[in-house]
């Protein structure tokens, strides 16, 4: 009987010694930061890297698992693409050699728009409500900023989980059955304090409510519509022949610890761990000083990331699944015969 006591007390006494290792190291996993000096170094001093890394500040106090977070493009199960189109371009299509969504609509200010997501696993939304944004622009002359928040709140299980990541083209498929509310209708900052589902690291999906913060205006009416979701073809010449007619497409990949870092170049991954799919809004392409063929995408991470916001990713390779899931739609008139001439940025990093 003393044995067996001597026993069980020796096996506490390891066990007491081990809780705070175990402990110790959860702790740290839980706090250890996404920017990190030795990725920046590395990148910086290899030799082929074509870009240039850095500490960007919108960054800055993001643990890795809340950078893992706000990537939030969920892998598609084959199914969700069923019946869904693919867009083809002739190759007798003529595109320039280089392109820029900014330039060619220049009186579209939605497309030159940097956001922010916050620590909302939303980019799937963004993406699709920031190139629908666009296409009002670009096809009907509408300059109107849209509801990511109407996605992430009411979208539900046919988008994903809304903060903990969606699919993009069922947020096309969305804008088609029900359509997105205006920015002002439903907004996802909160003009009067940090509400919106980005500002904490803990804070949930919102509640869908399907009532528009300003009064007087009415739900159903702020409703803008796309008649269609479809993909373009995981072909750089049909990616690119899309754009240039038809506006910005959103496009998803898979990002490593060193994107976090991304200040300037054509990025191309170099080192890290992977982290998750991030979907973003493609605007462009061309050809860098160095000879490298480039595509041009906003993200939604503020201008303090990146390039004022904007990066390029090596084109023509598939770097990173890039090229593998792009989708669109084209806007409907449906809802929007007193949106002319106006406006609504309030979300916007300007």
């Amino acid at each position: 009987m003393r044995g067996a006591s001597l026993l069980l007390l020796v096996v506490l006494s390891a066990a007491a010694a081990a809780a705070p290792q175990l402990v110790g190291a959860a702790s740290r996993d839980n706090s250890l930061k996404i920017l990190k000096k030795d990725i920046i170094e590395t990148i910086n001093n290899h030799p082929n890297a074509g870009w240039t890394a850095g500490h960007n500040p919108a960054l800055a106090d993001y643990t890795v698992e809340q950078f893992k977070h706000i990537l939030g493009v969920k892998p598609t199960p084959p199914g969700l693409l069923a019946g869904v189109p693919t867009k083809t371009y002739p190759r007798s299509e003529v595109l320039p050699k280089e392109f820029d969504a900014r330039t060619k609509w220049s009186s579209c200010s939605t497309i030159g728009n940097i956001l922010d997501q916050g620590h909302c696993g939303s980019c799937w939304a963004f993406g699709a409500v920031e190139c629908l944004q666009d296409r009002f622009c670009i096809h009907q002359n509408i300059n109107i900023s849209l509801s990511a928040n109407d996605l992430v709140a009411c979208c539900g299980f046919m988008c994903g989980d809304g903060c903990d990541g969606g699919y993009p083209i069922s947020a096309w498929r969305y804008f088609v059955k029900e359509g997105v509310v205006t920015e002002e209708c439903d907004p996802y900052f909160d003009q009067e304090g940090c509400q919106h589902p980005g500002c904490e690291p803990a804070y949930d999906t919102p509640v869908c409510e399907k009532k528009c913060k300003v009064q007087n205006q009415i739900w159903e009416q702020k409703k803008h519509f796309s008649v269609n979701a479809y993909k373009v073809k995981s072909d750089p010449h049909d990616i690119m022949a899309e754009v240039y007619k038809n506006g910005p497409v959103e496009v998803d990949f898979t990002v490593y610890e060193d994107f976090a870092h991304y200040k300037s170049g054509v990025y191309k991954h170099v080192t890290g761990d992977e982290m998750g799919g991030h979907a973003v809004k493609l605007i462009g392409w061309g050809t860098s000083d160095a000879g490298e063929d480039y595509w041009l995408l906003a993200n939604q991470w503020n201008r303090g990331w990146g390039d004022d916001g904007y990066f390029k990713i090596i084109r023509g390779t598939n770097e990173c699944g890039i090229e593998e899931d792009v989708v669109a739609g084209m806007p409907s008139t449906k809802n929007t015969a007193g949106d002319h001439g106006s406006s609504g940025f309030g979300t916007a990093i300007l």
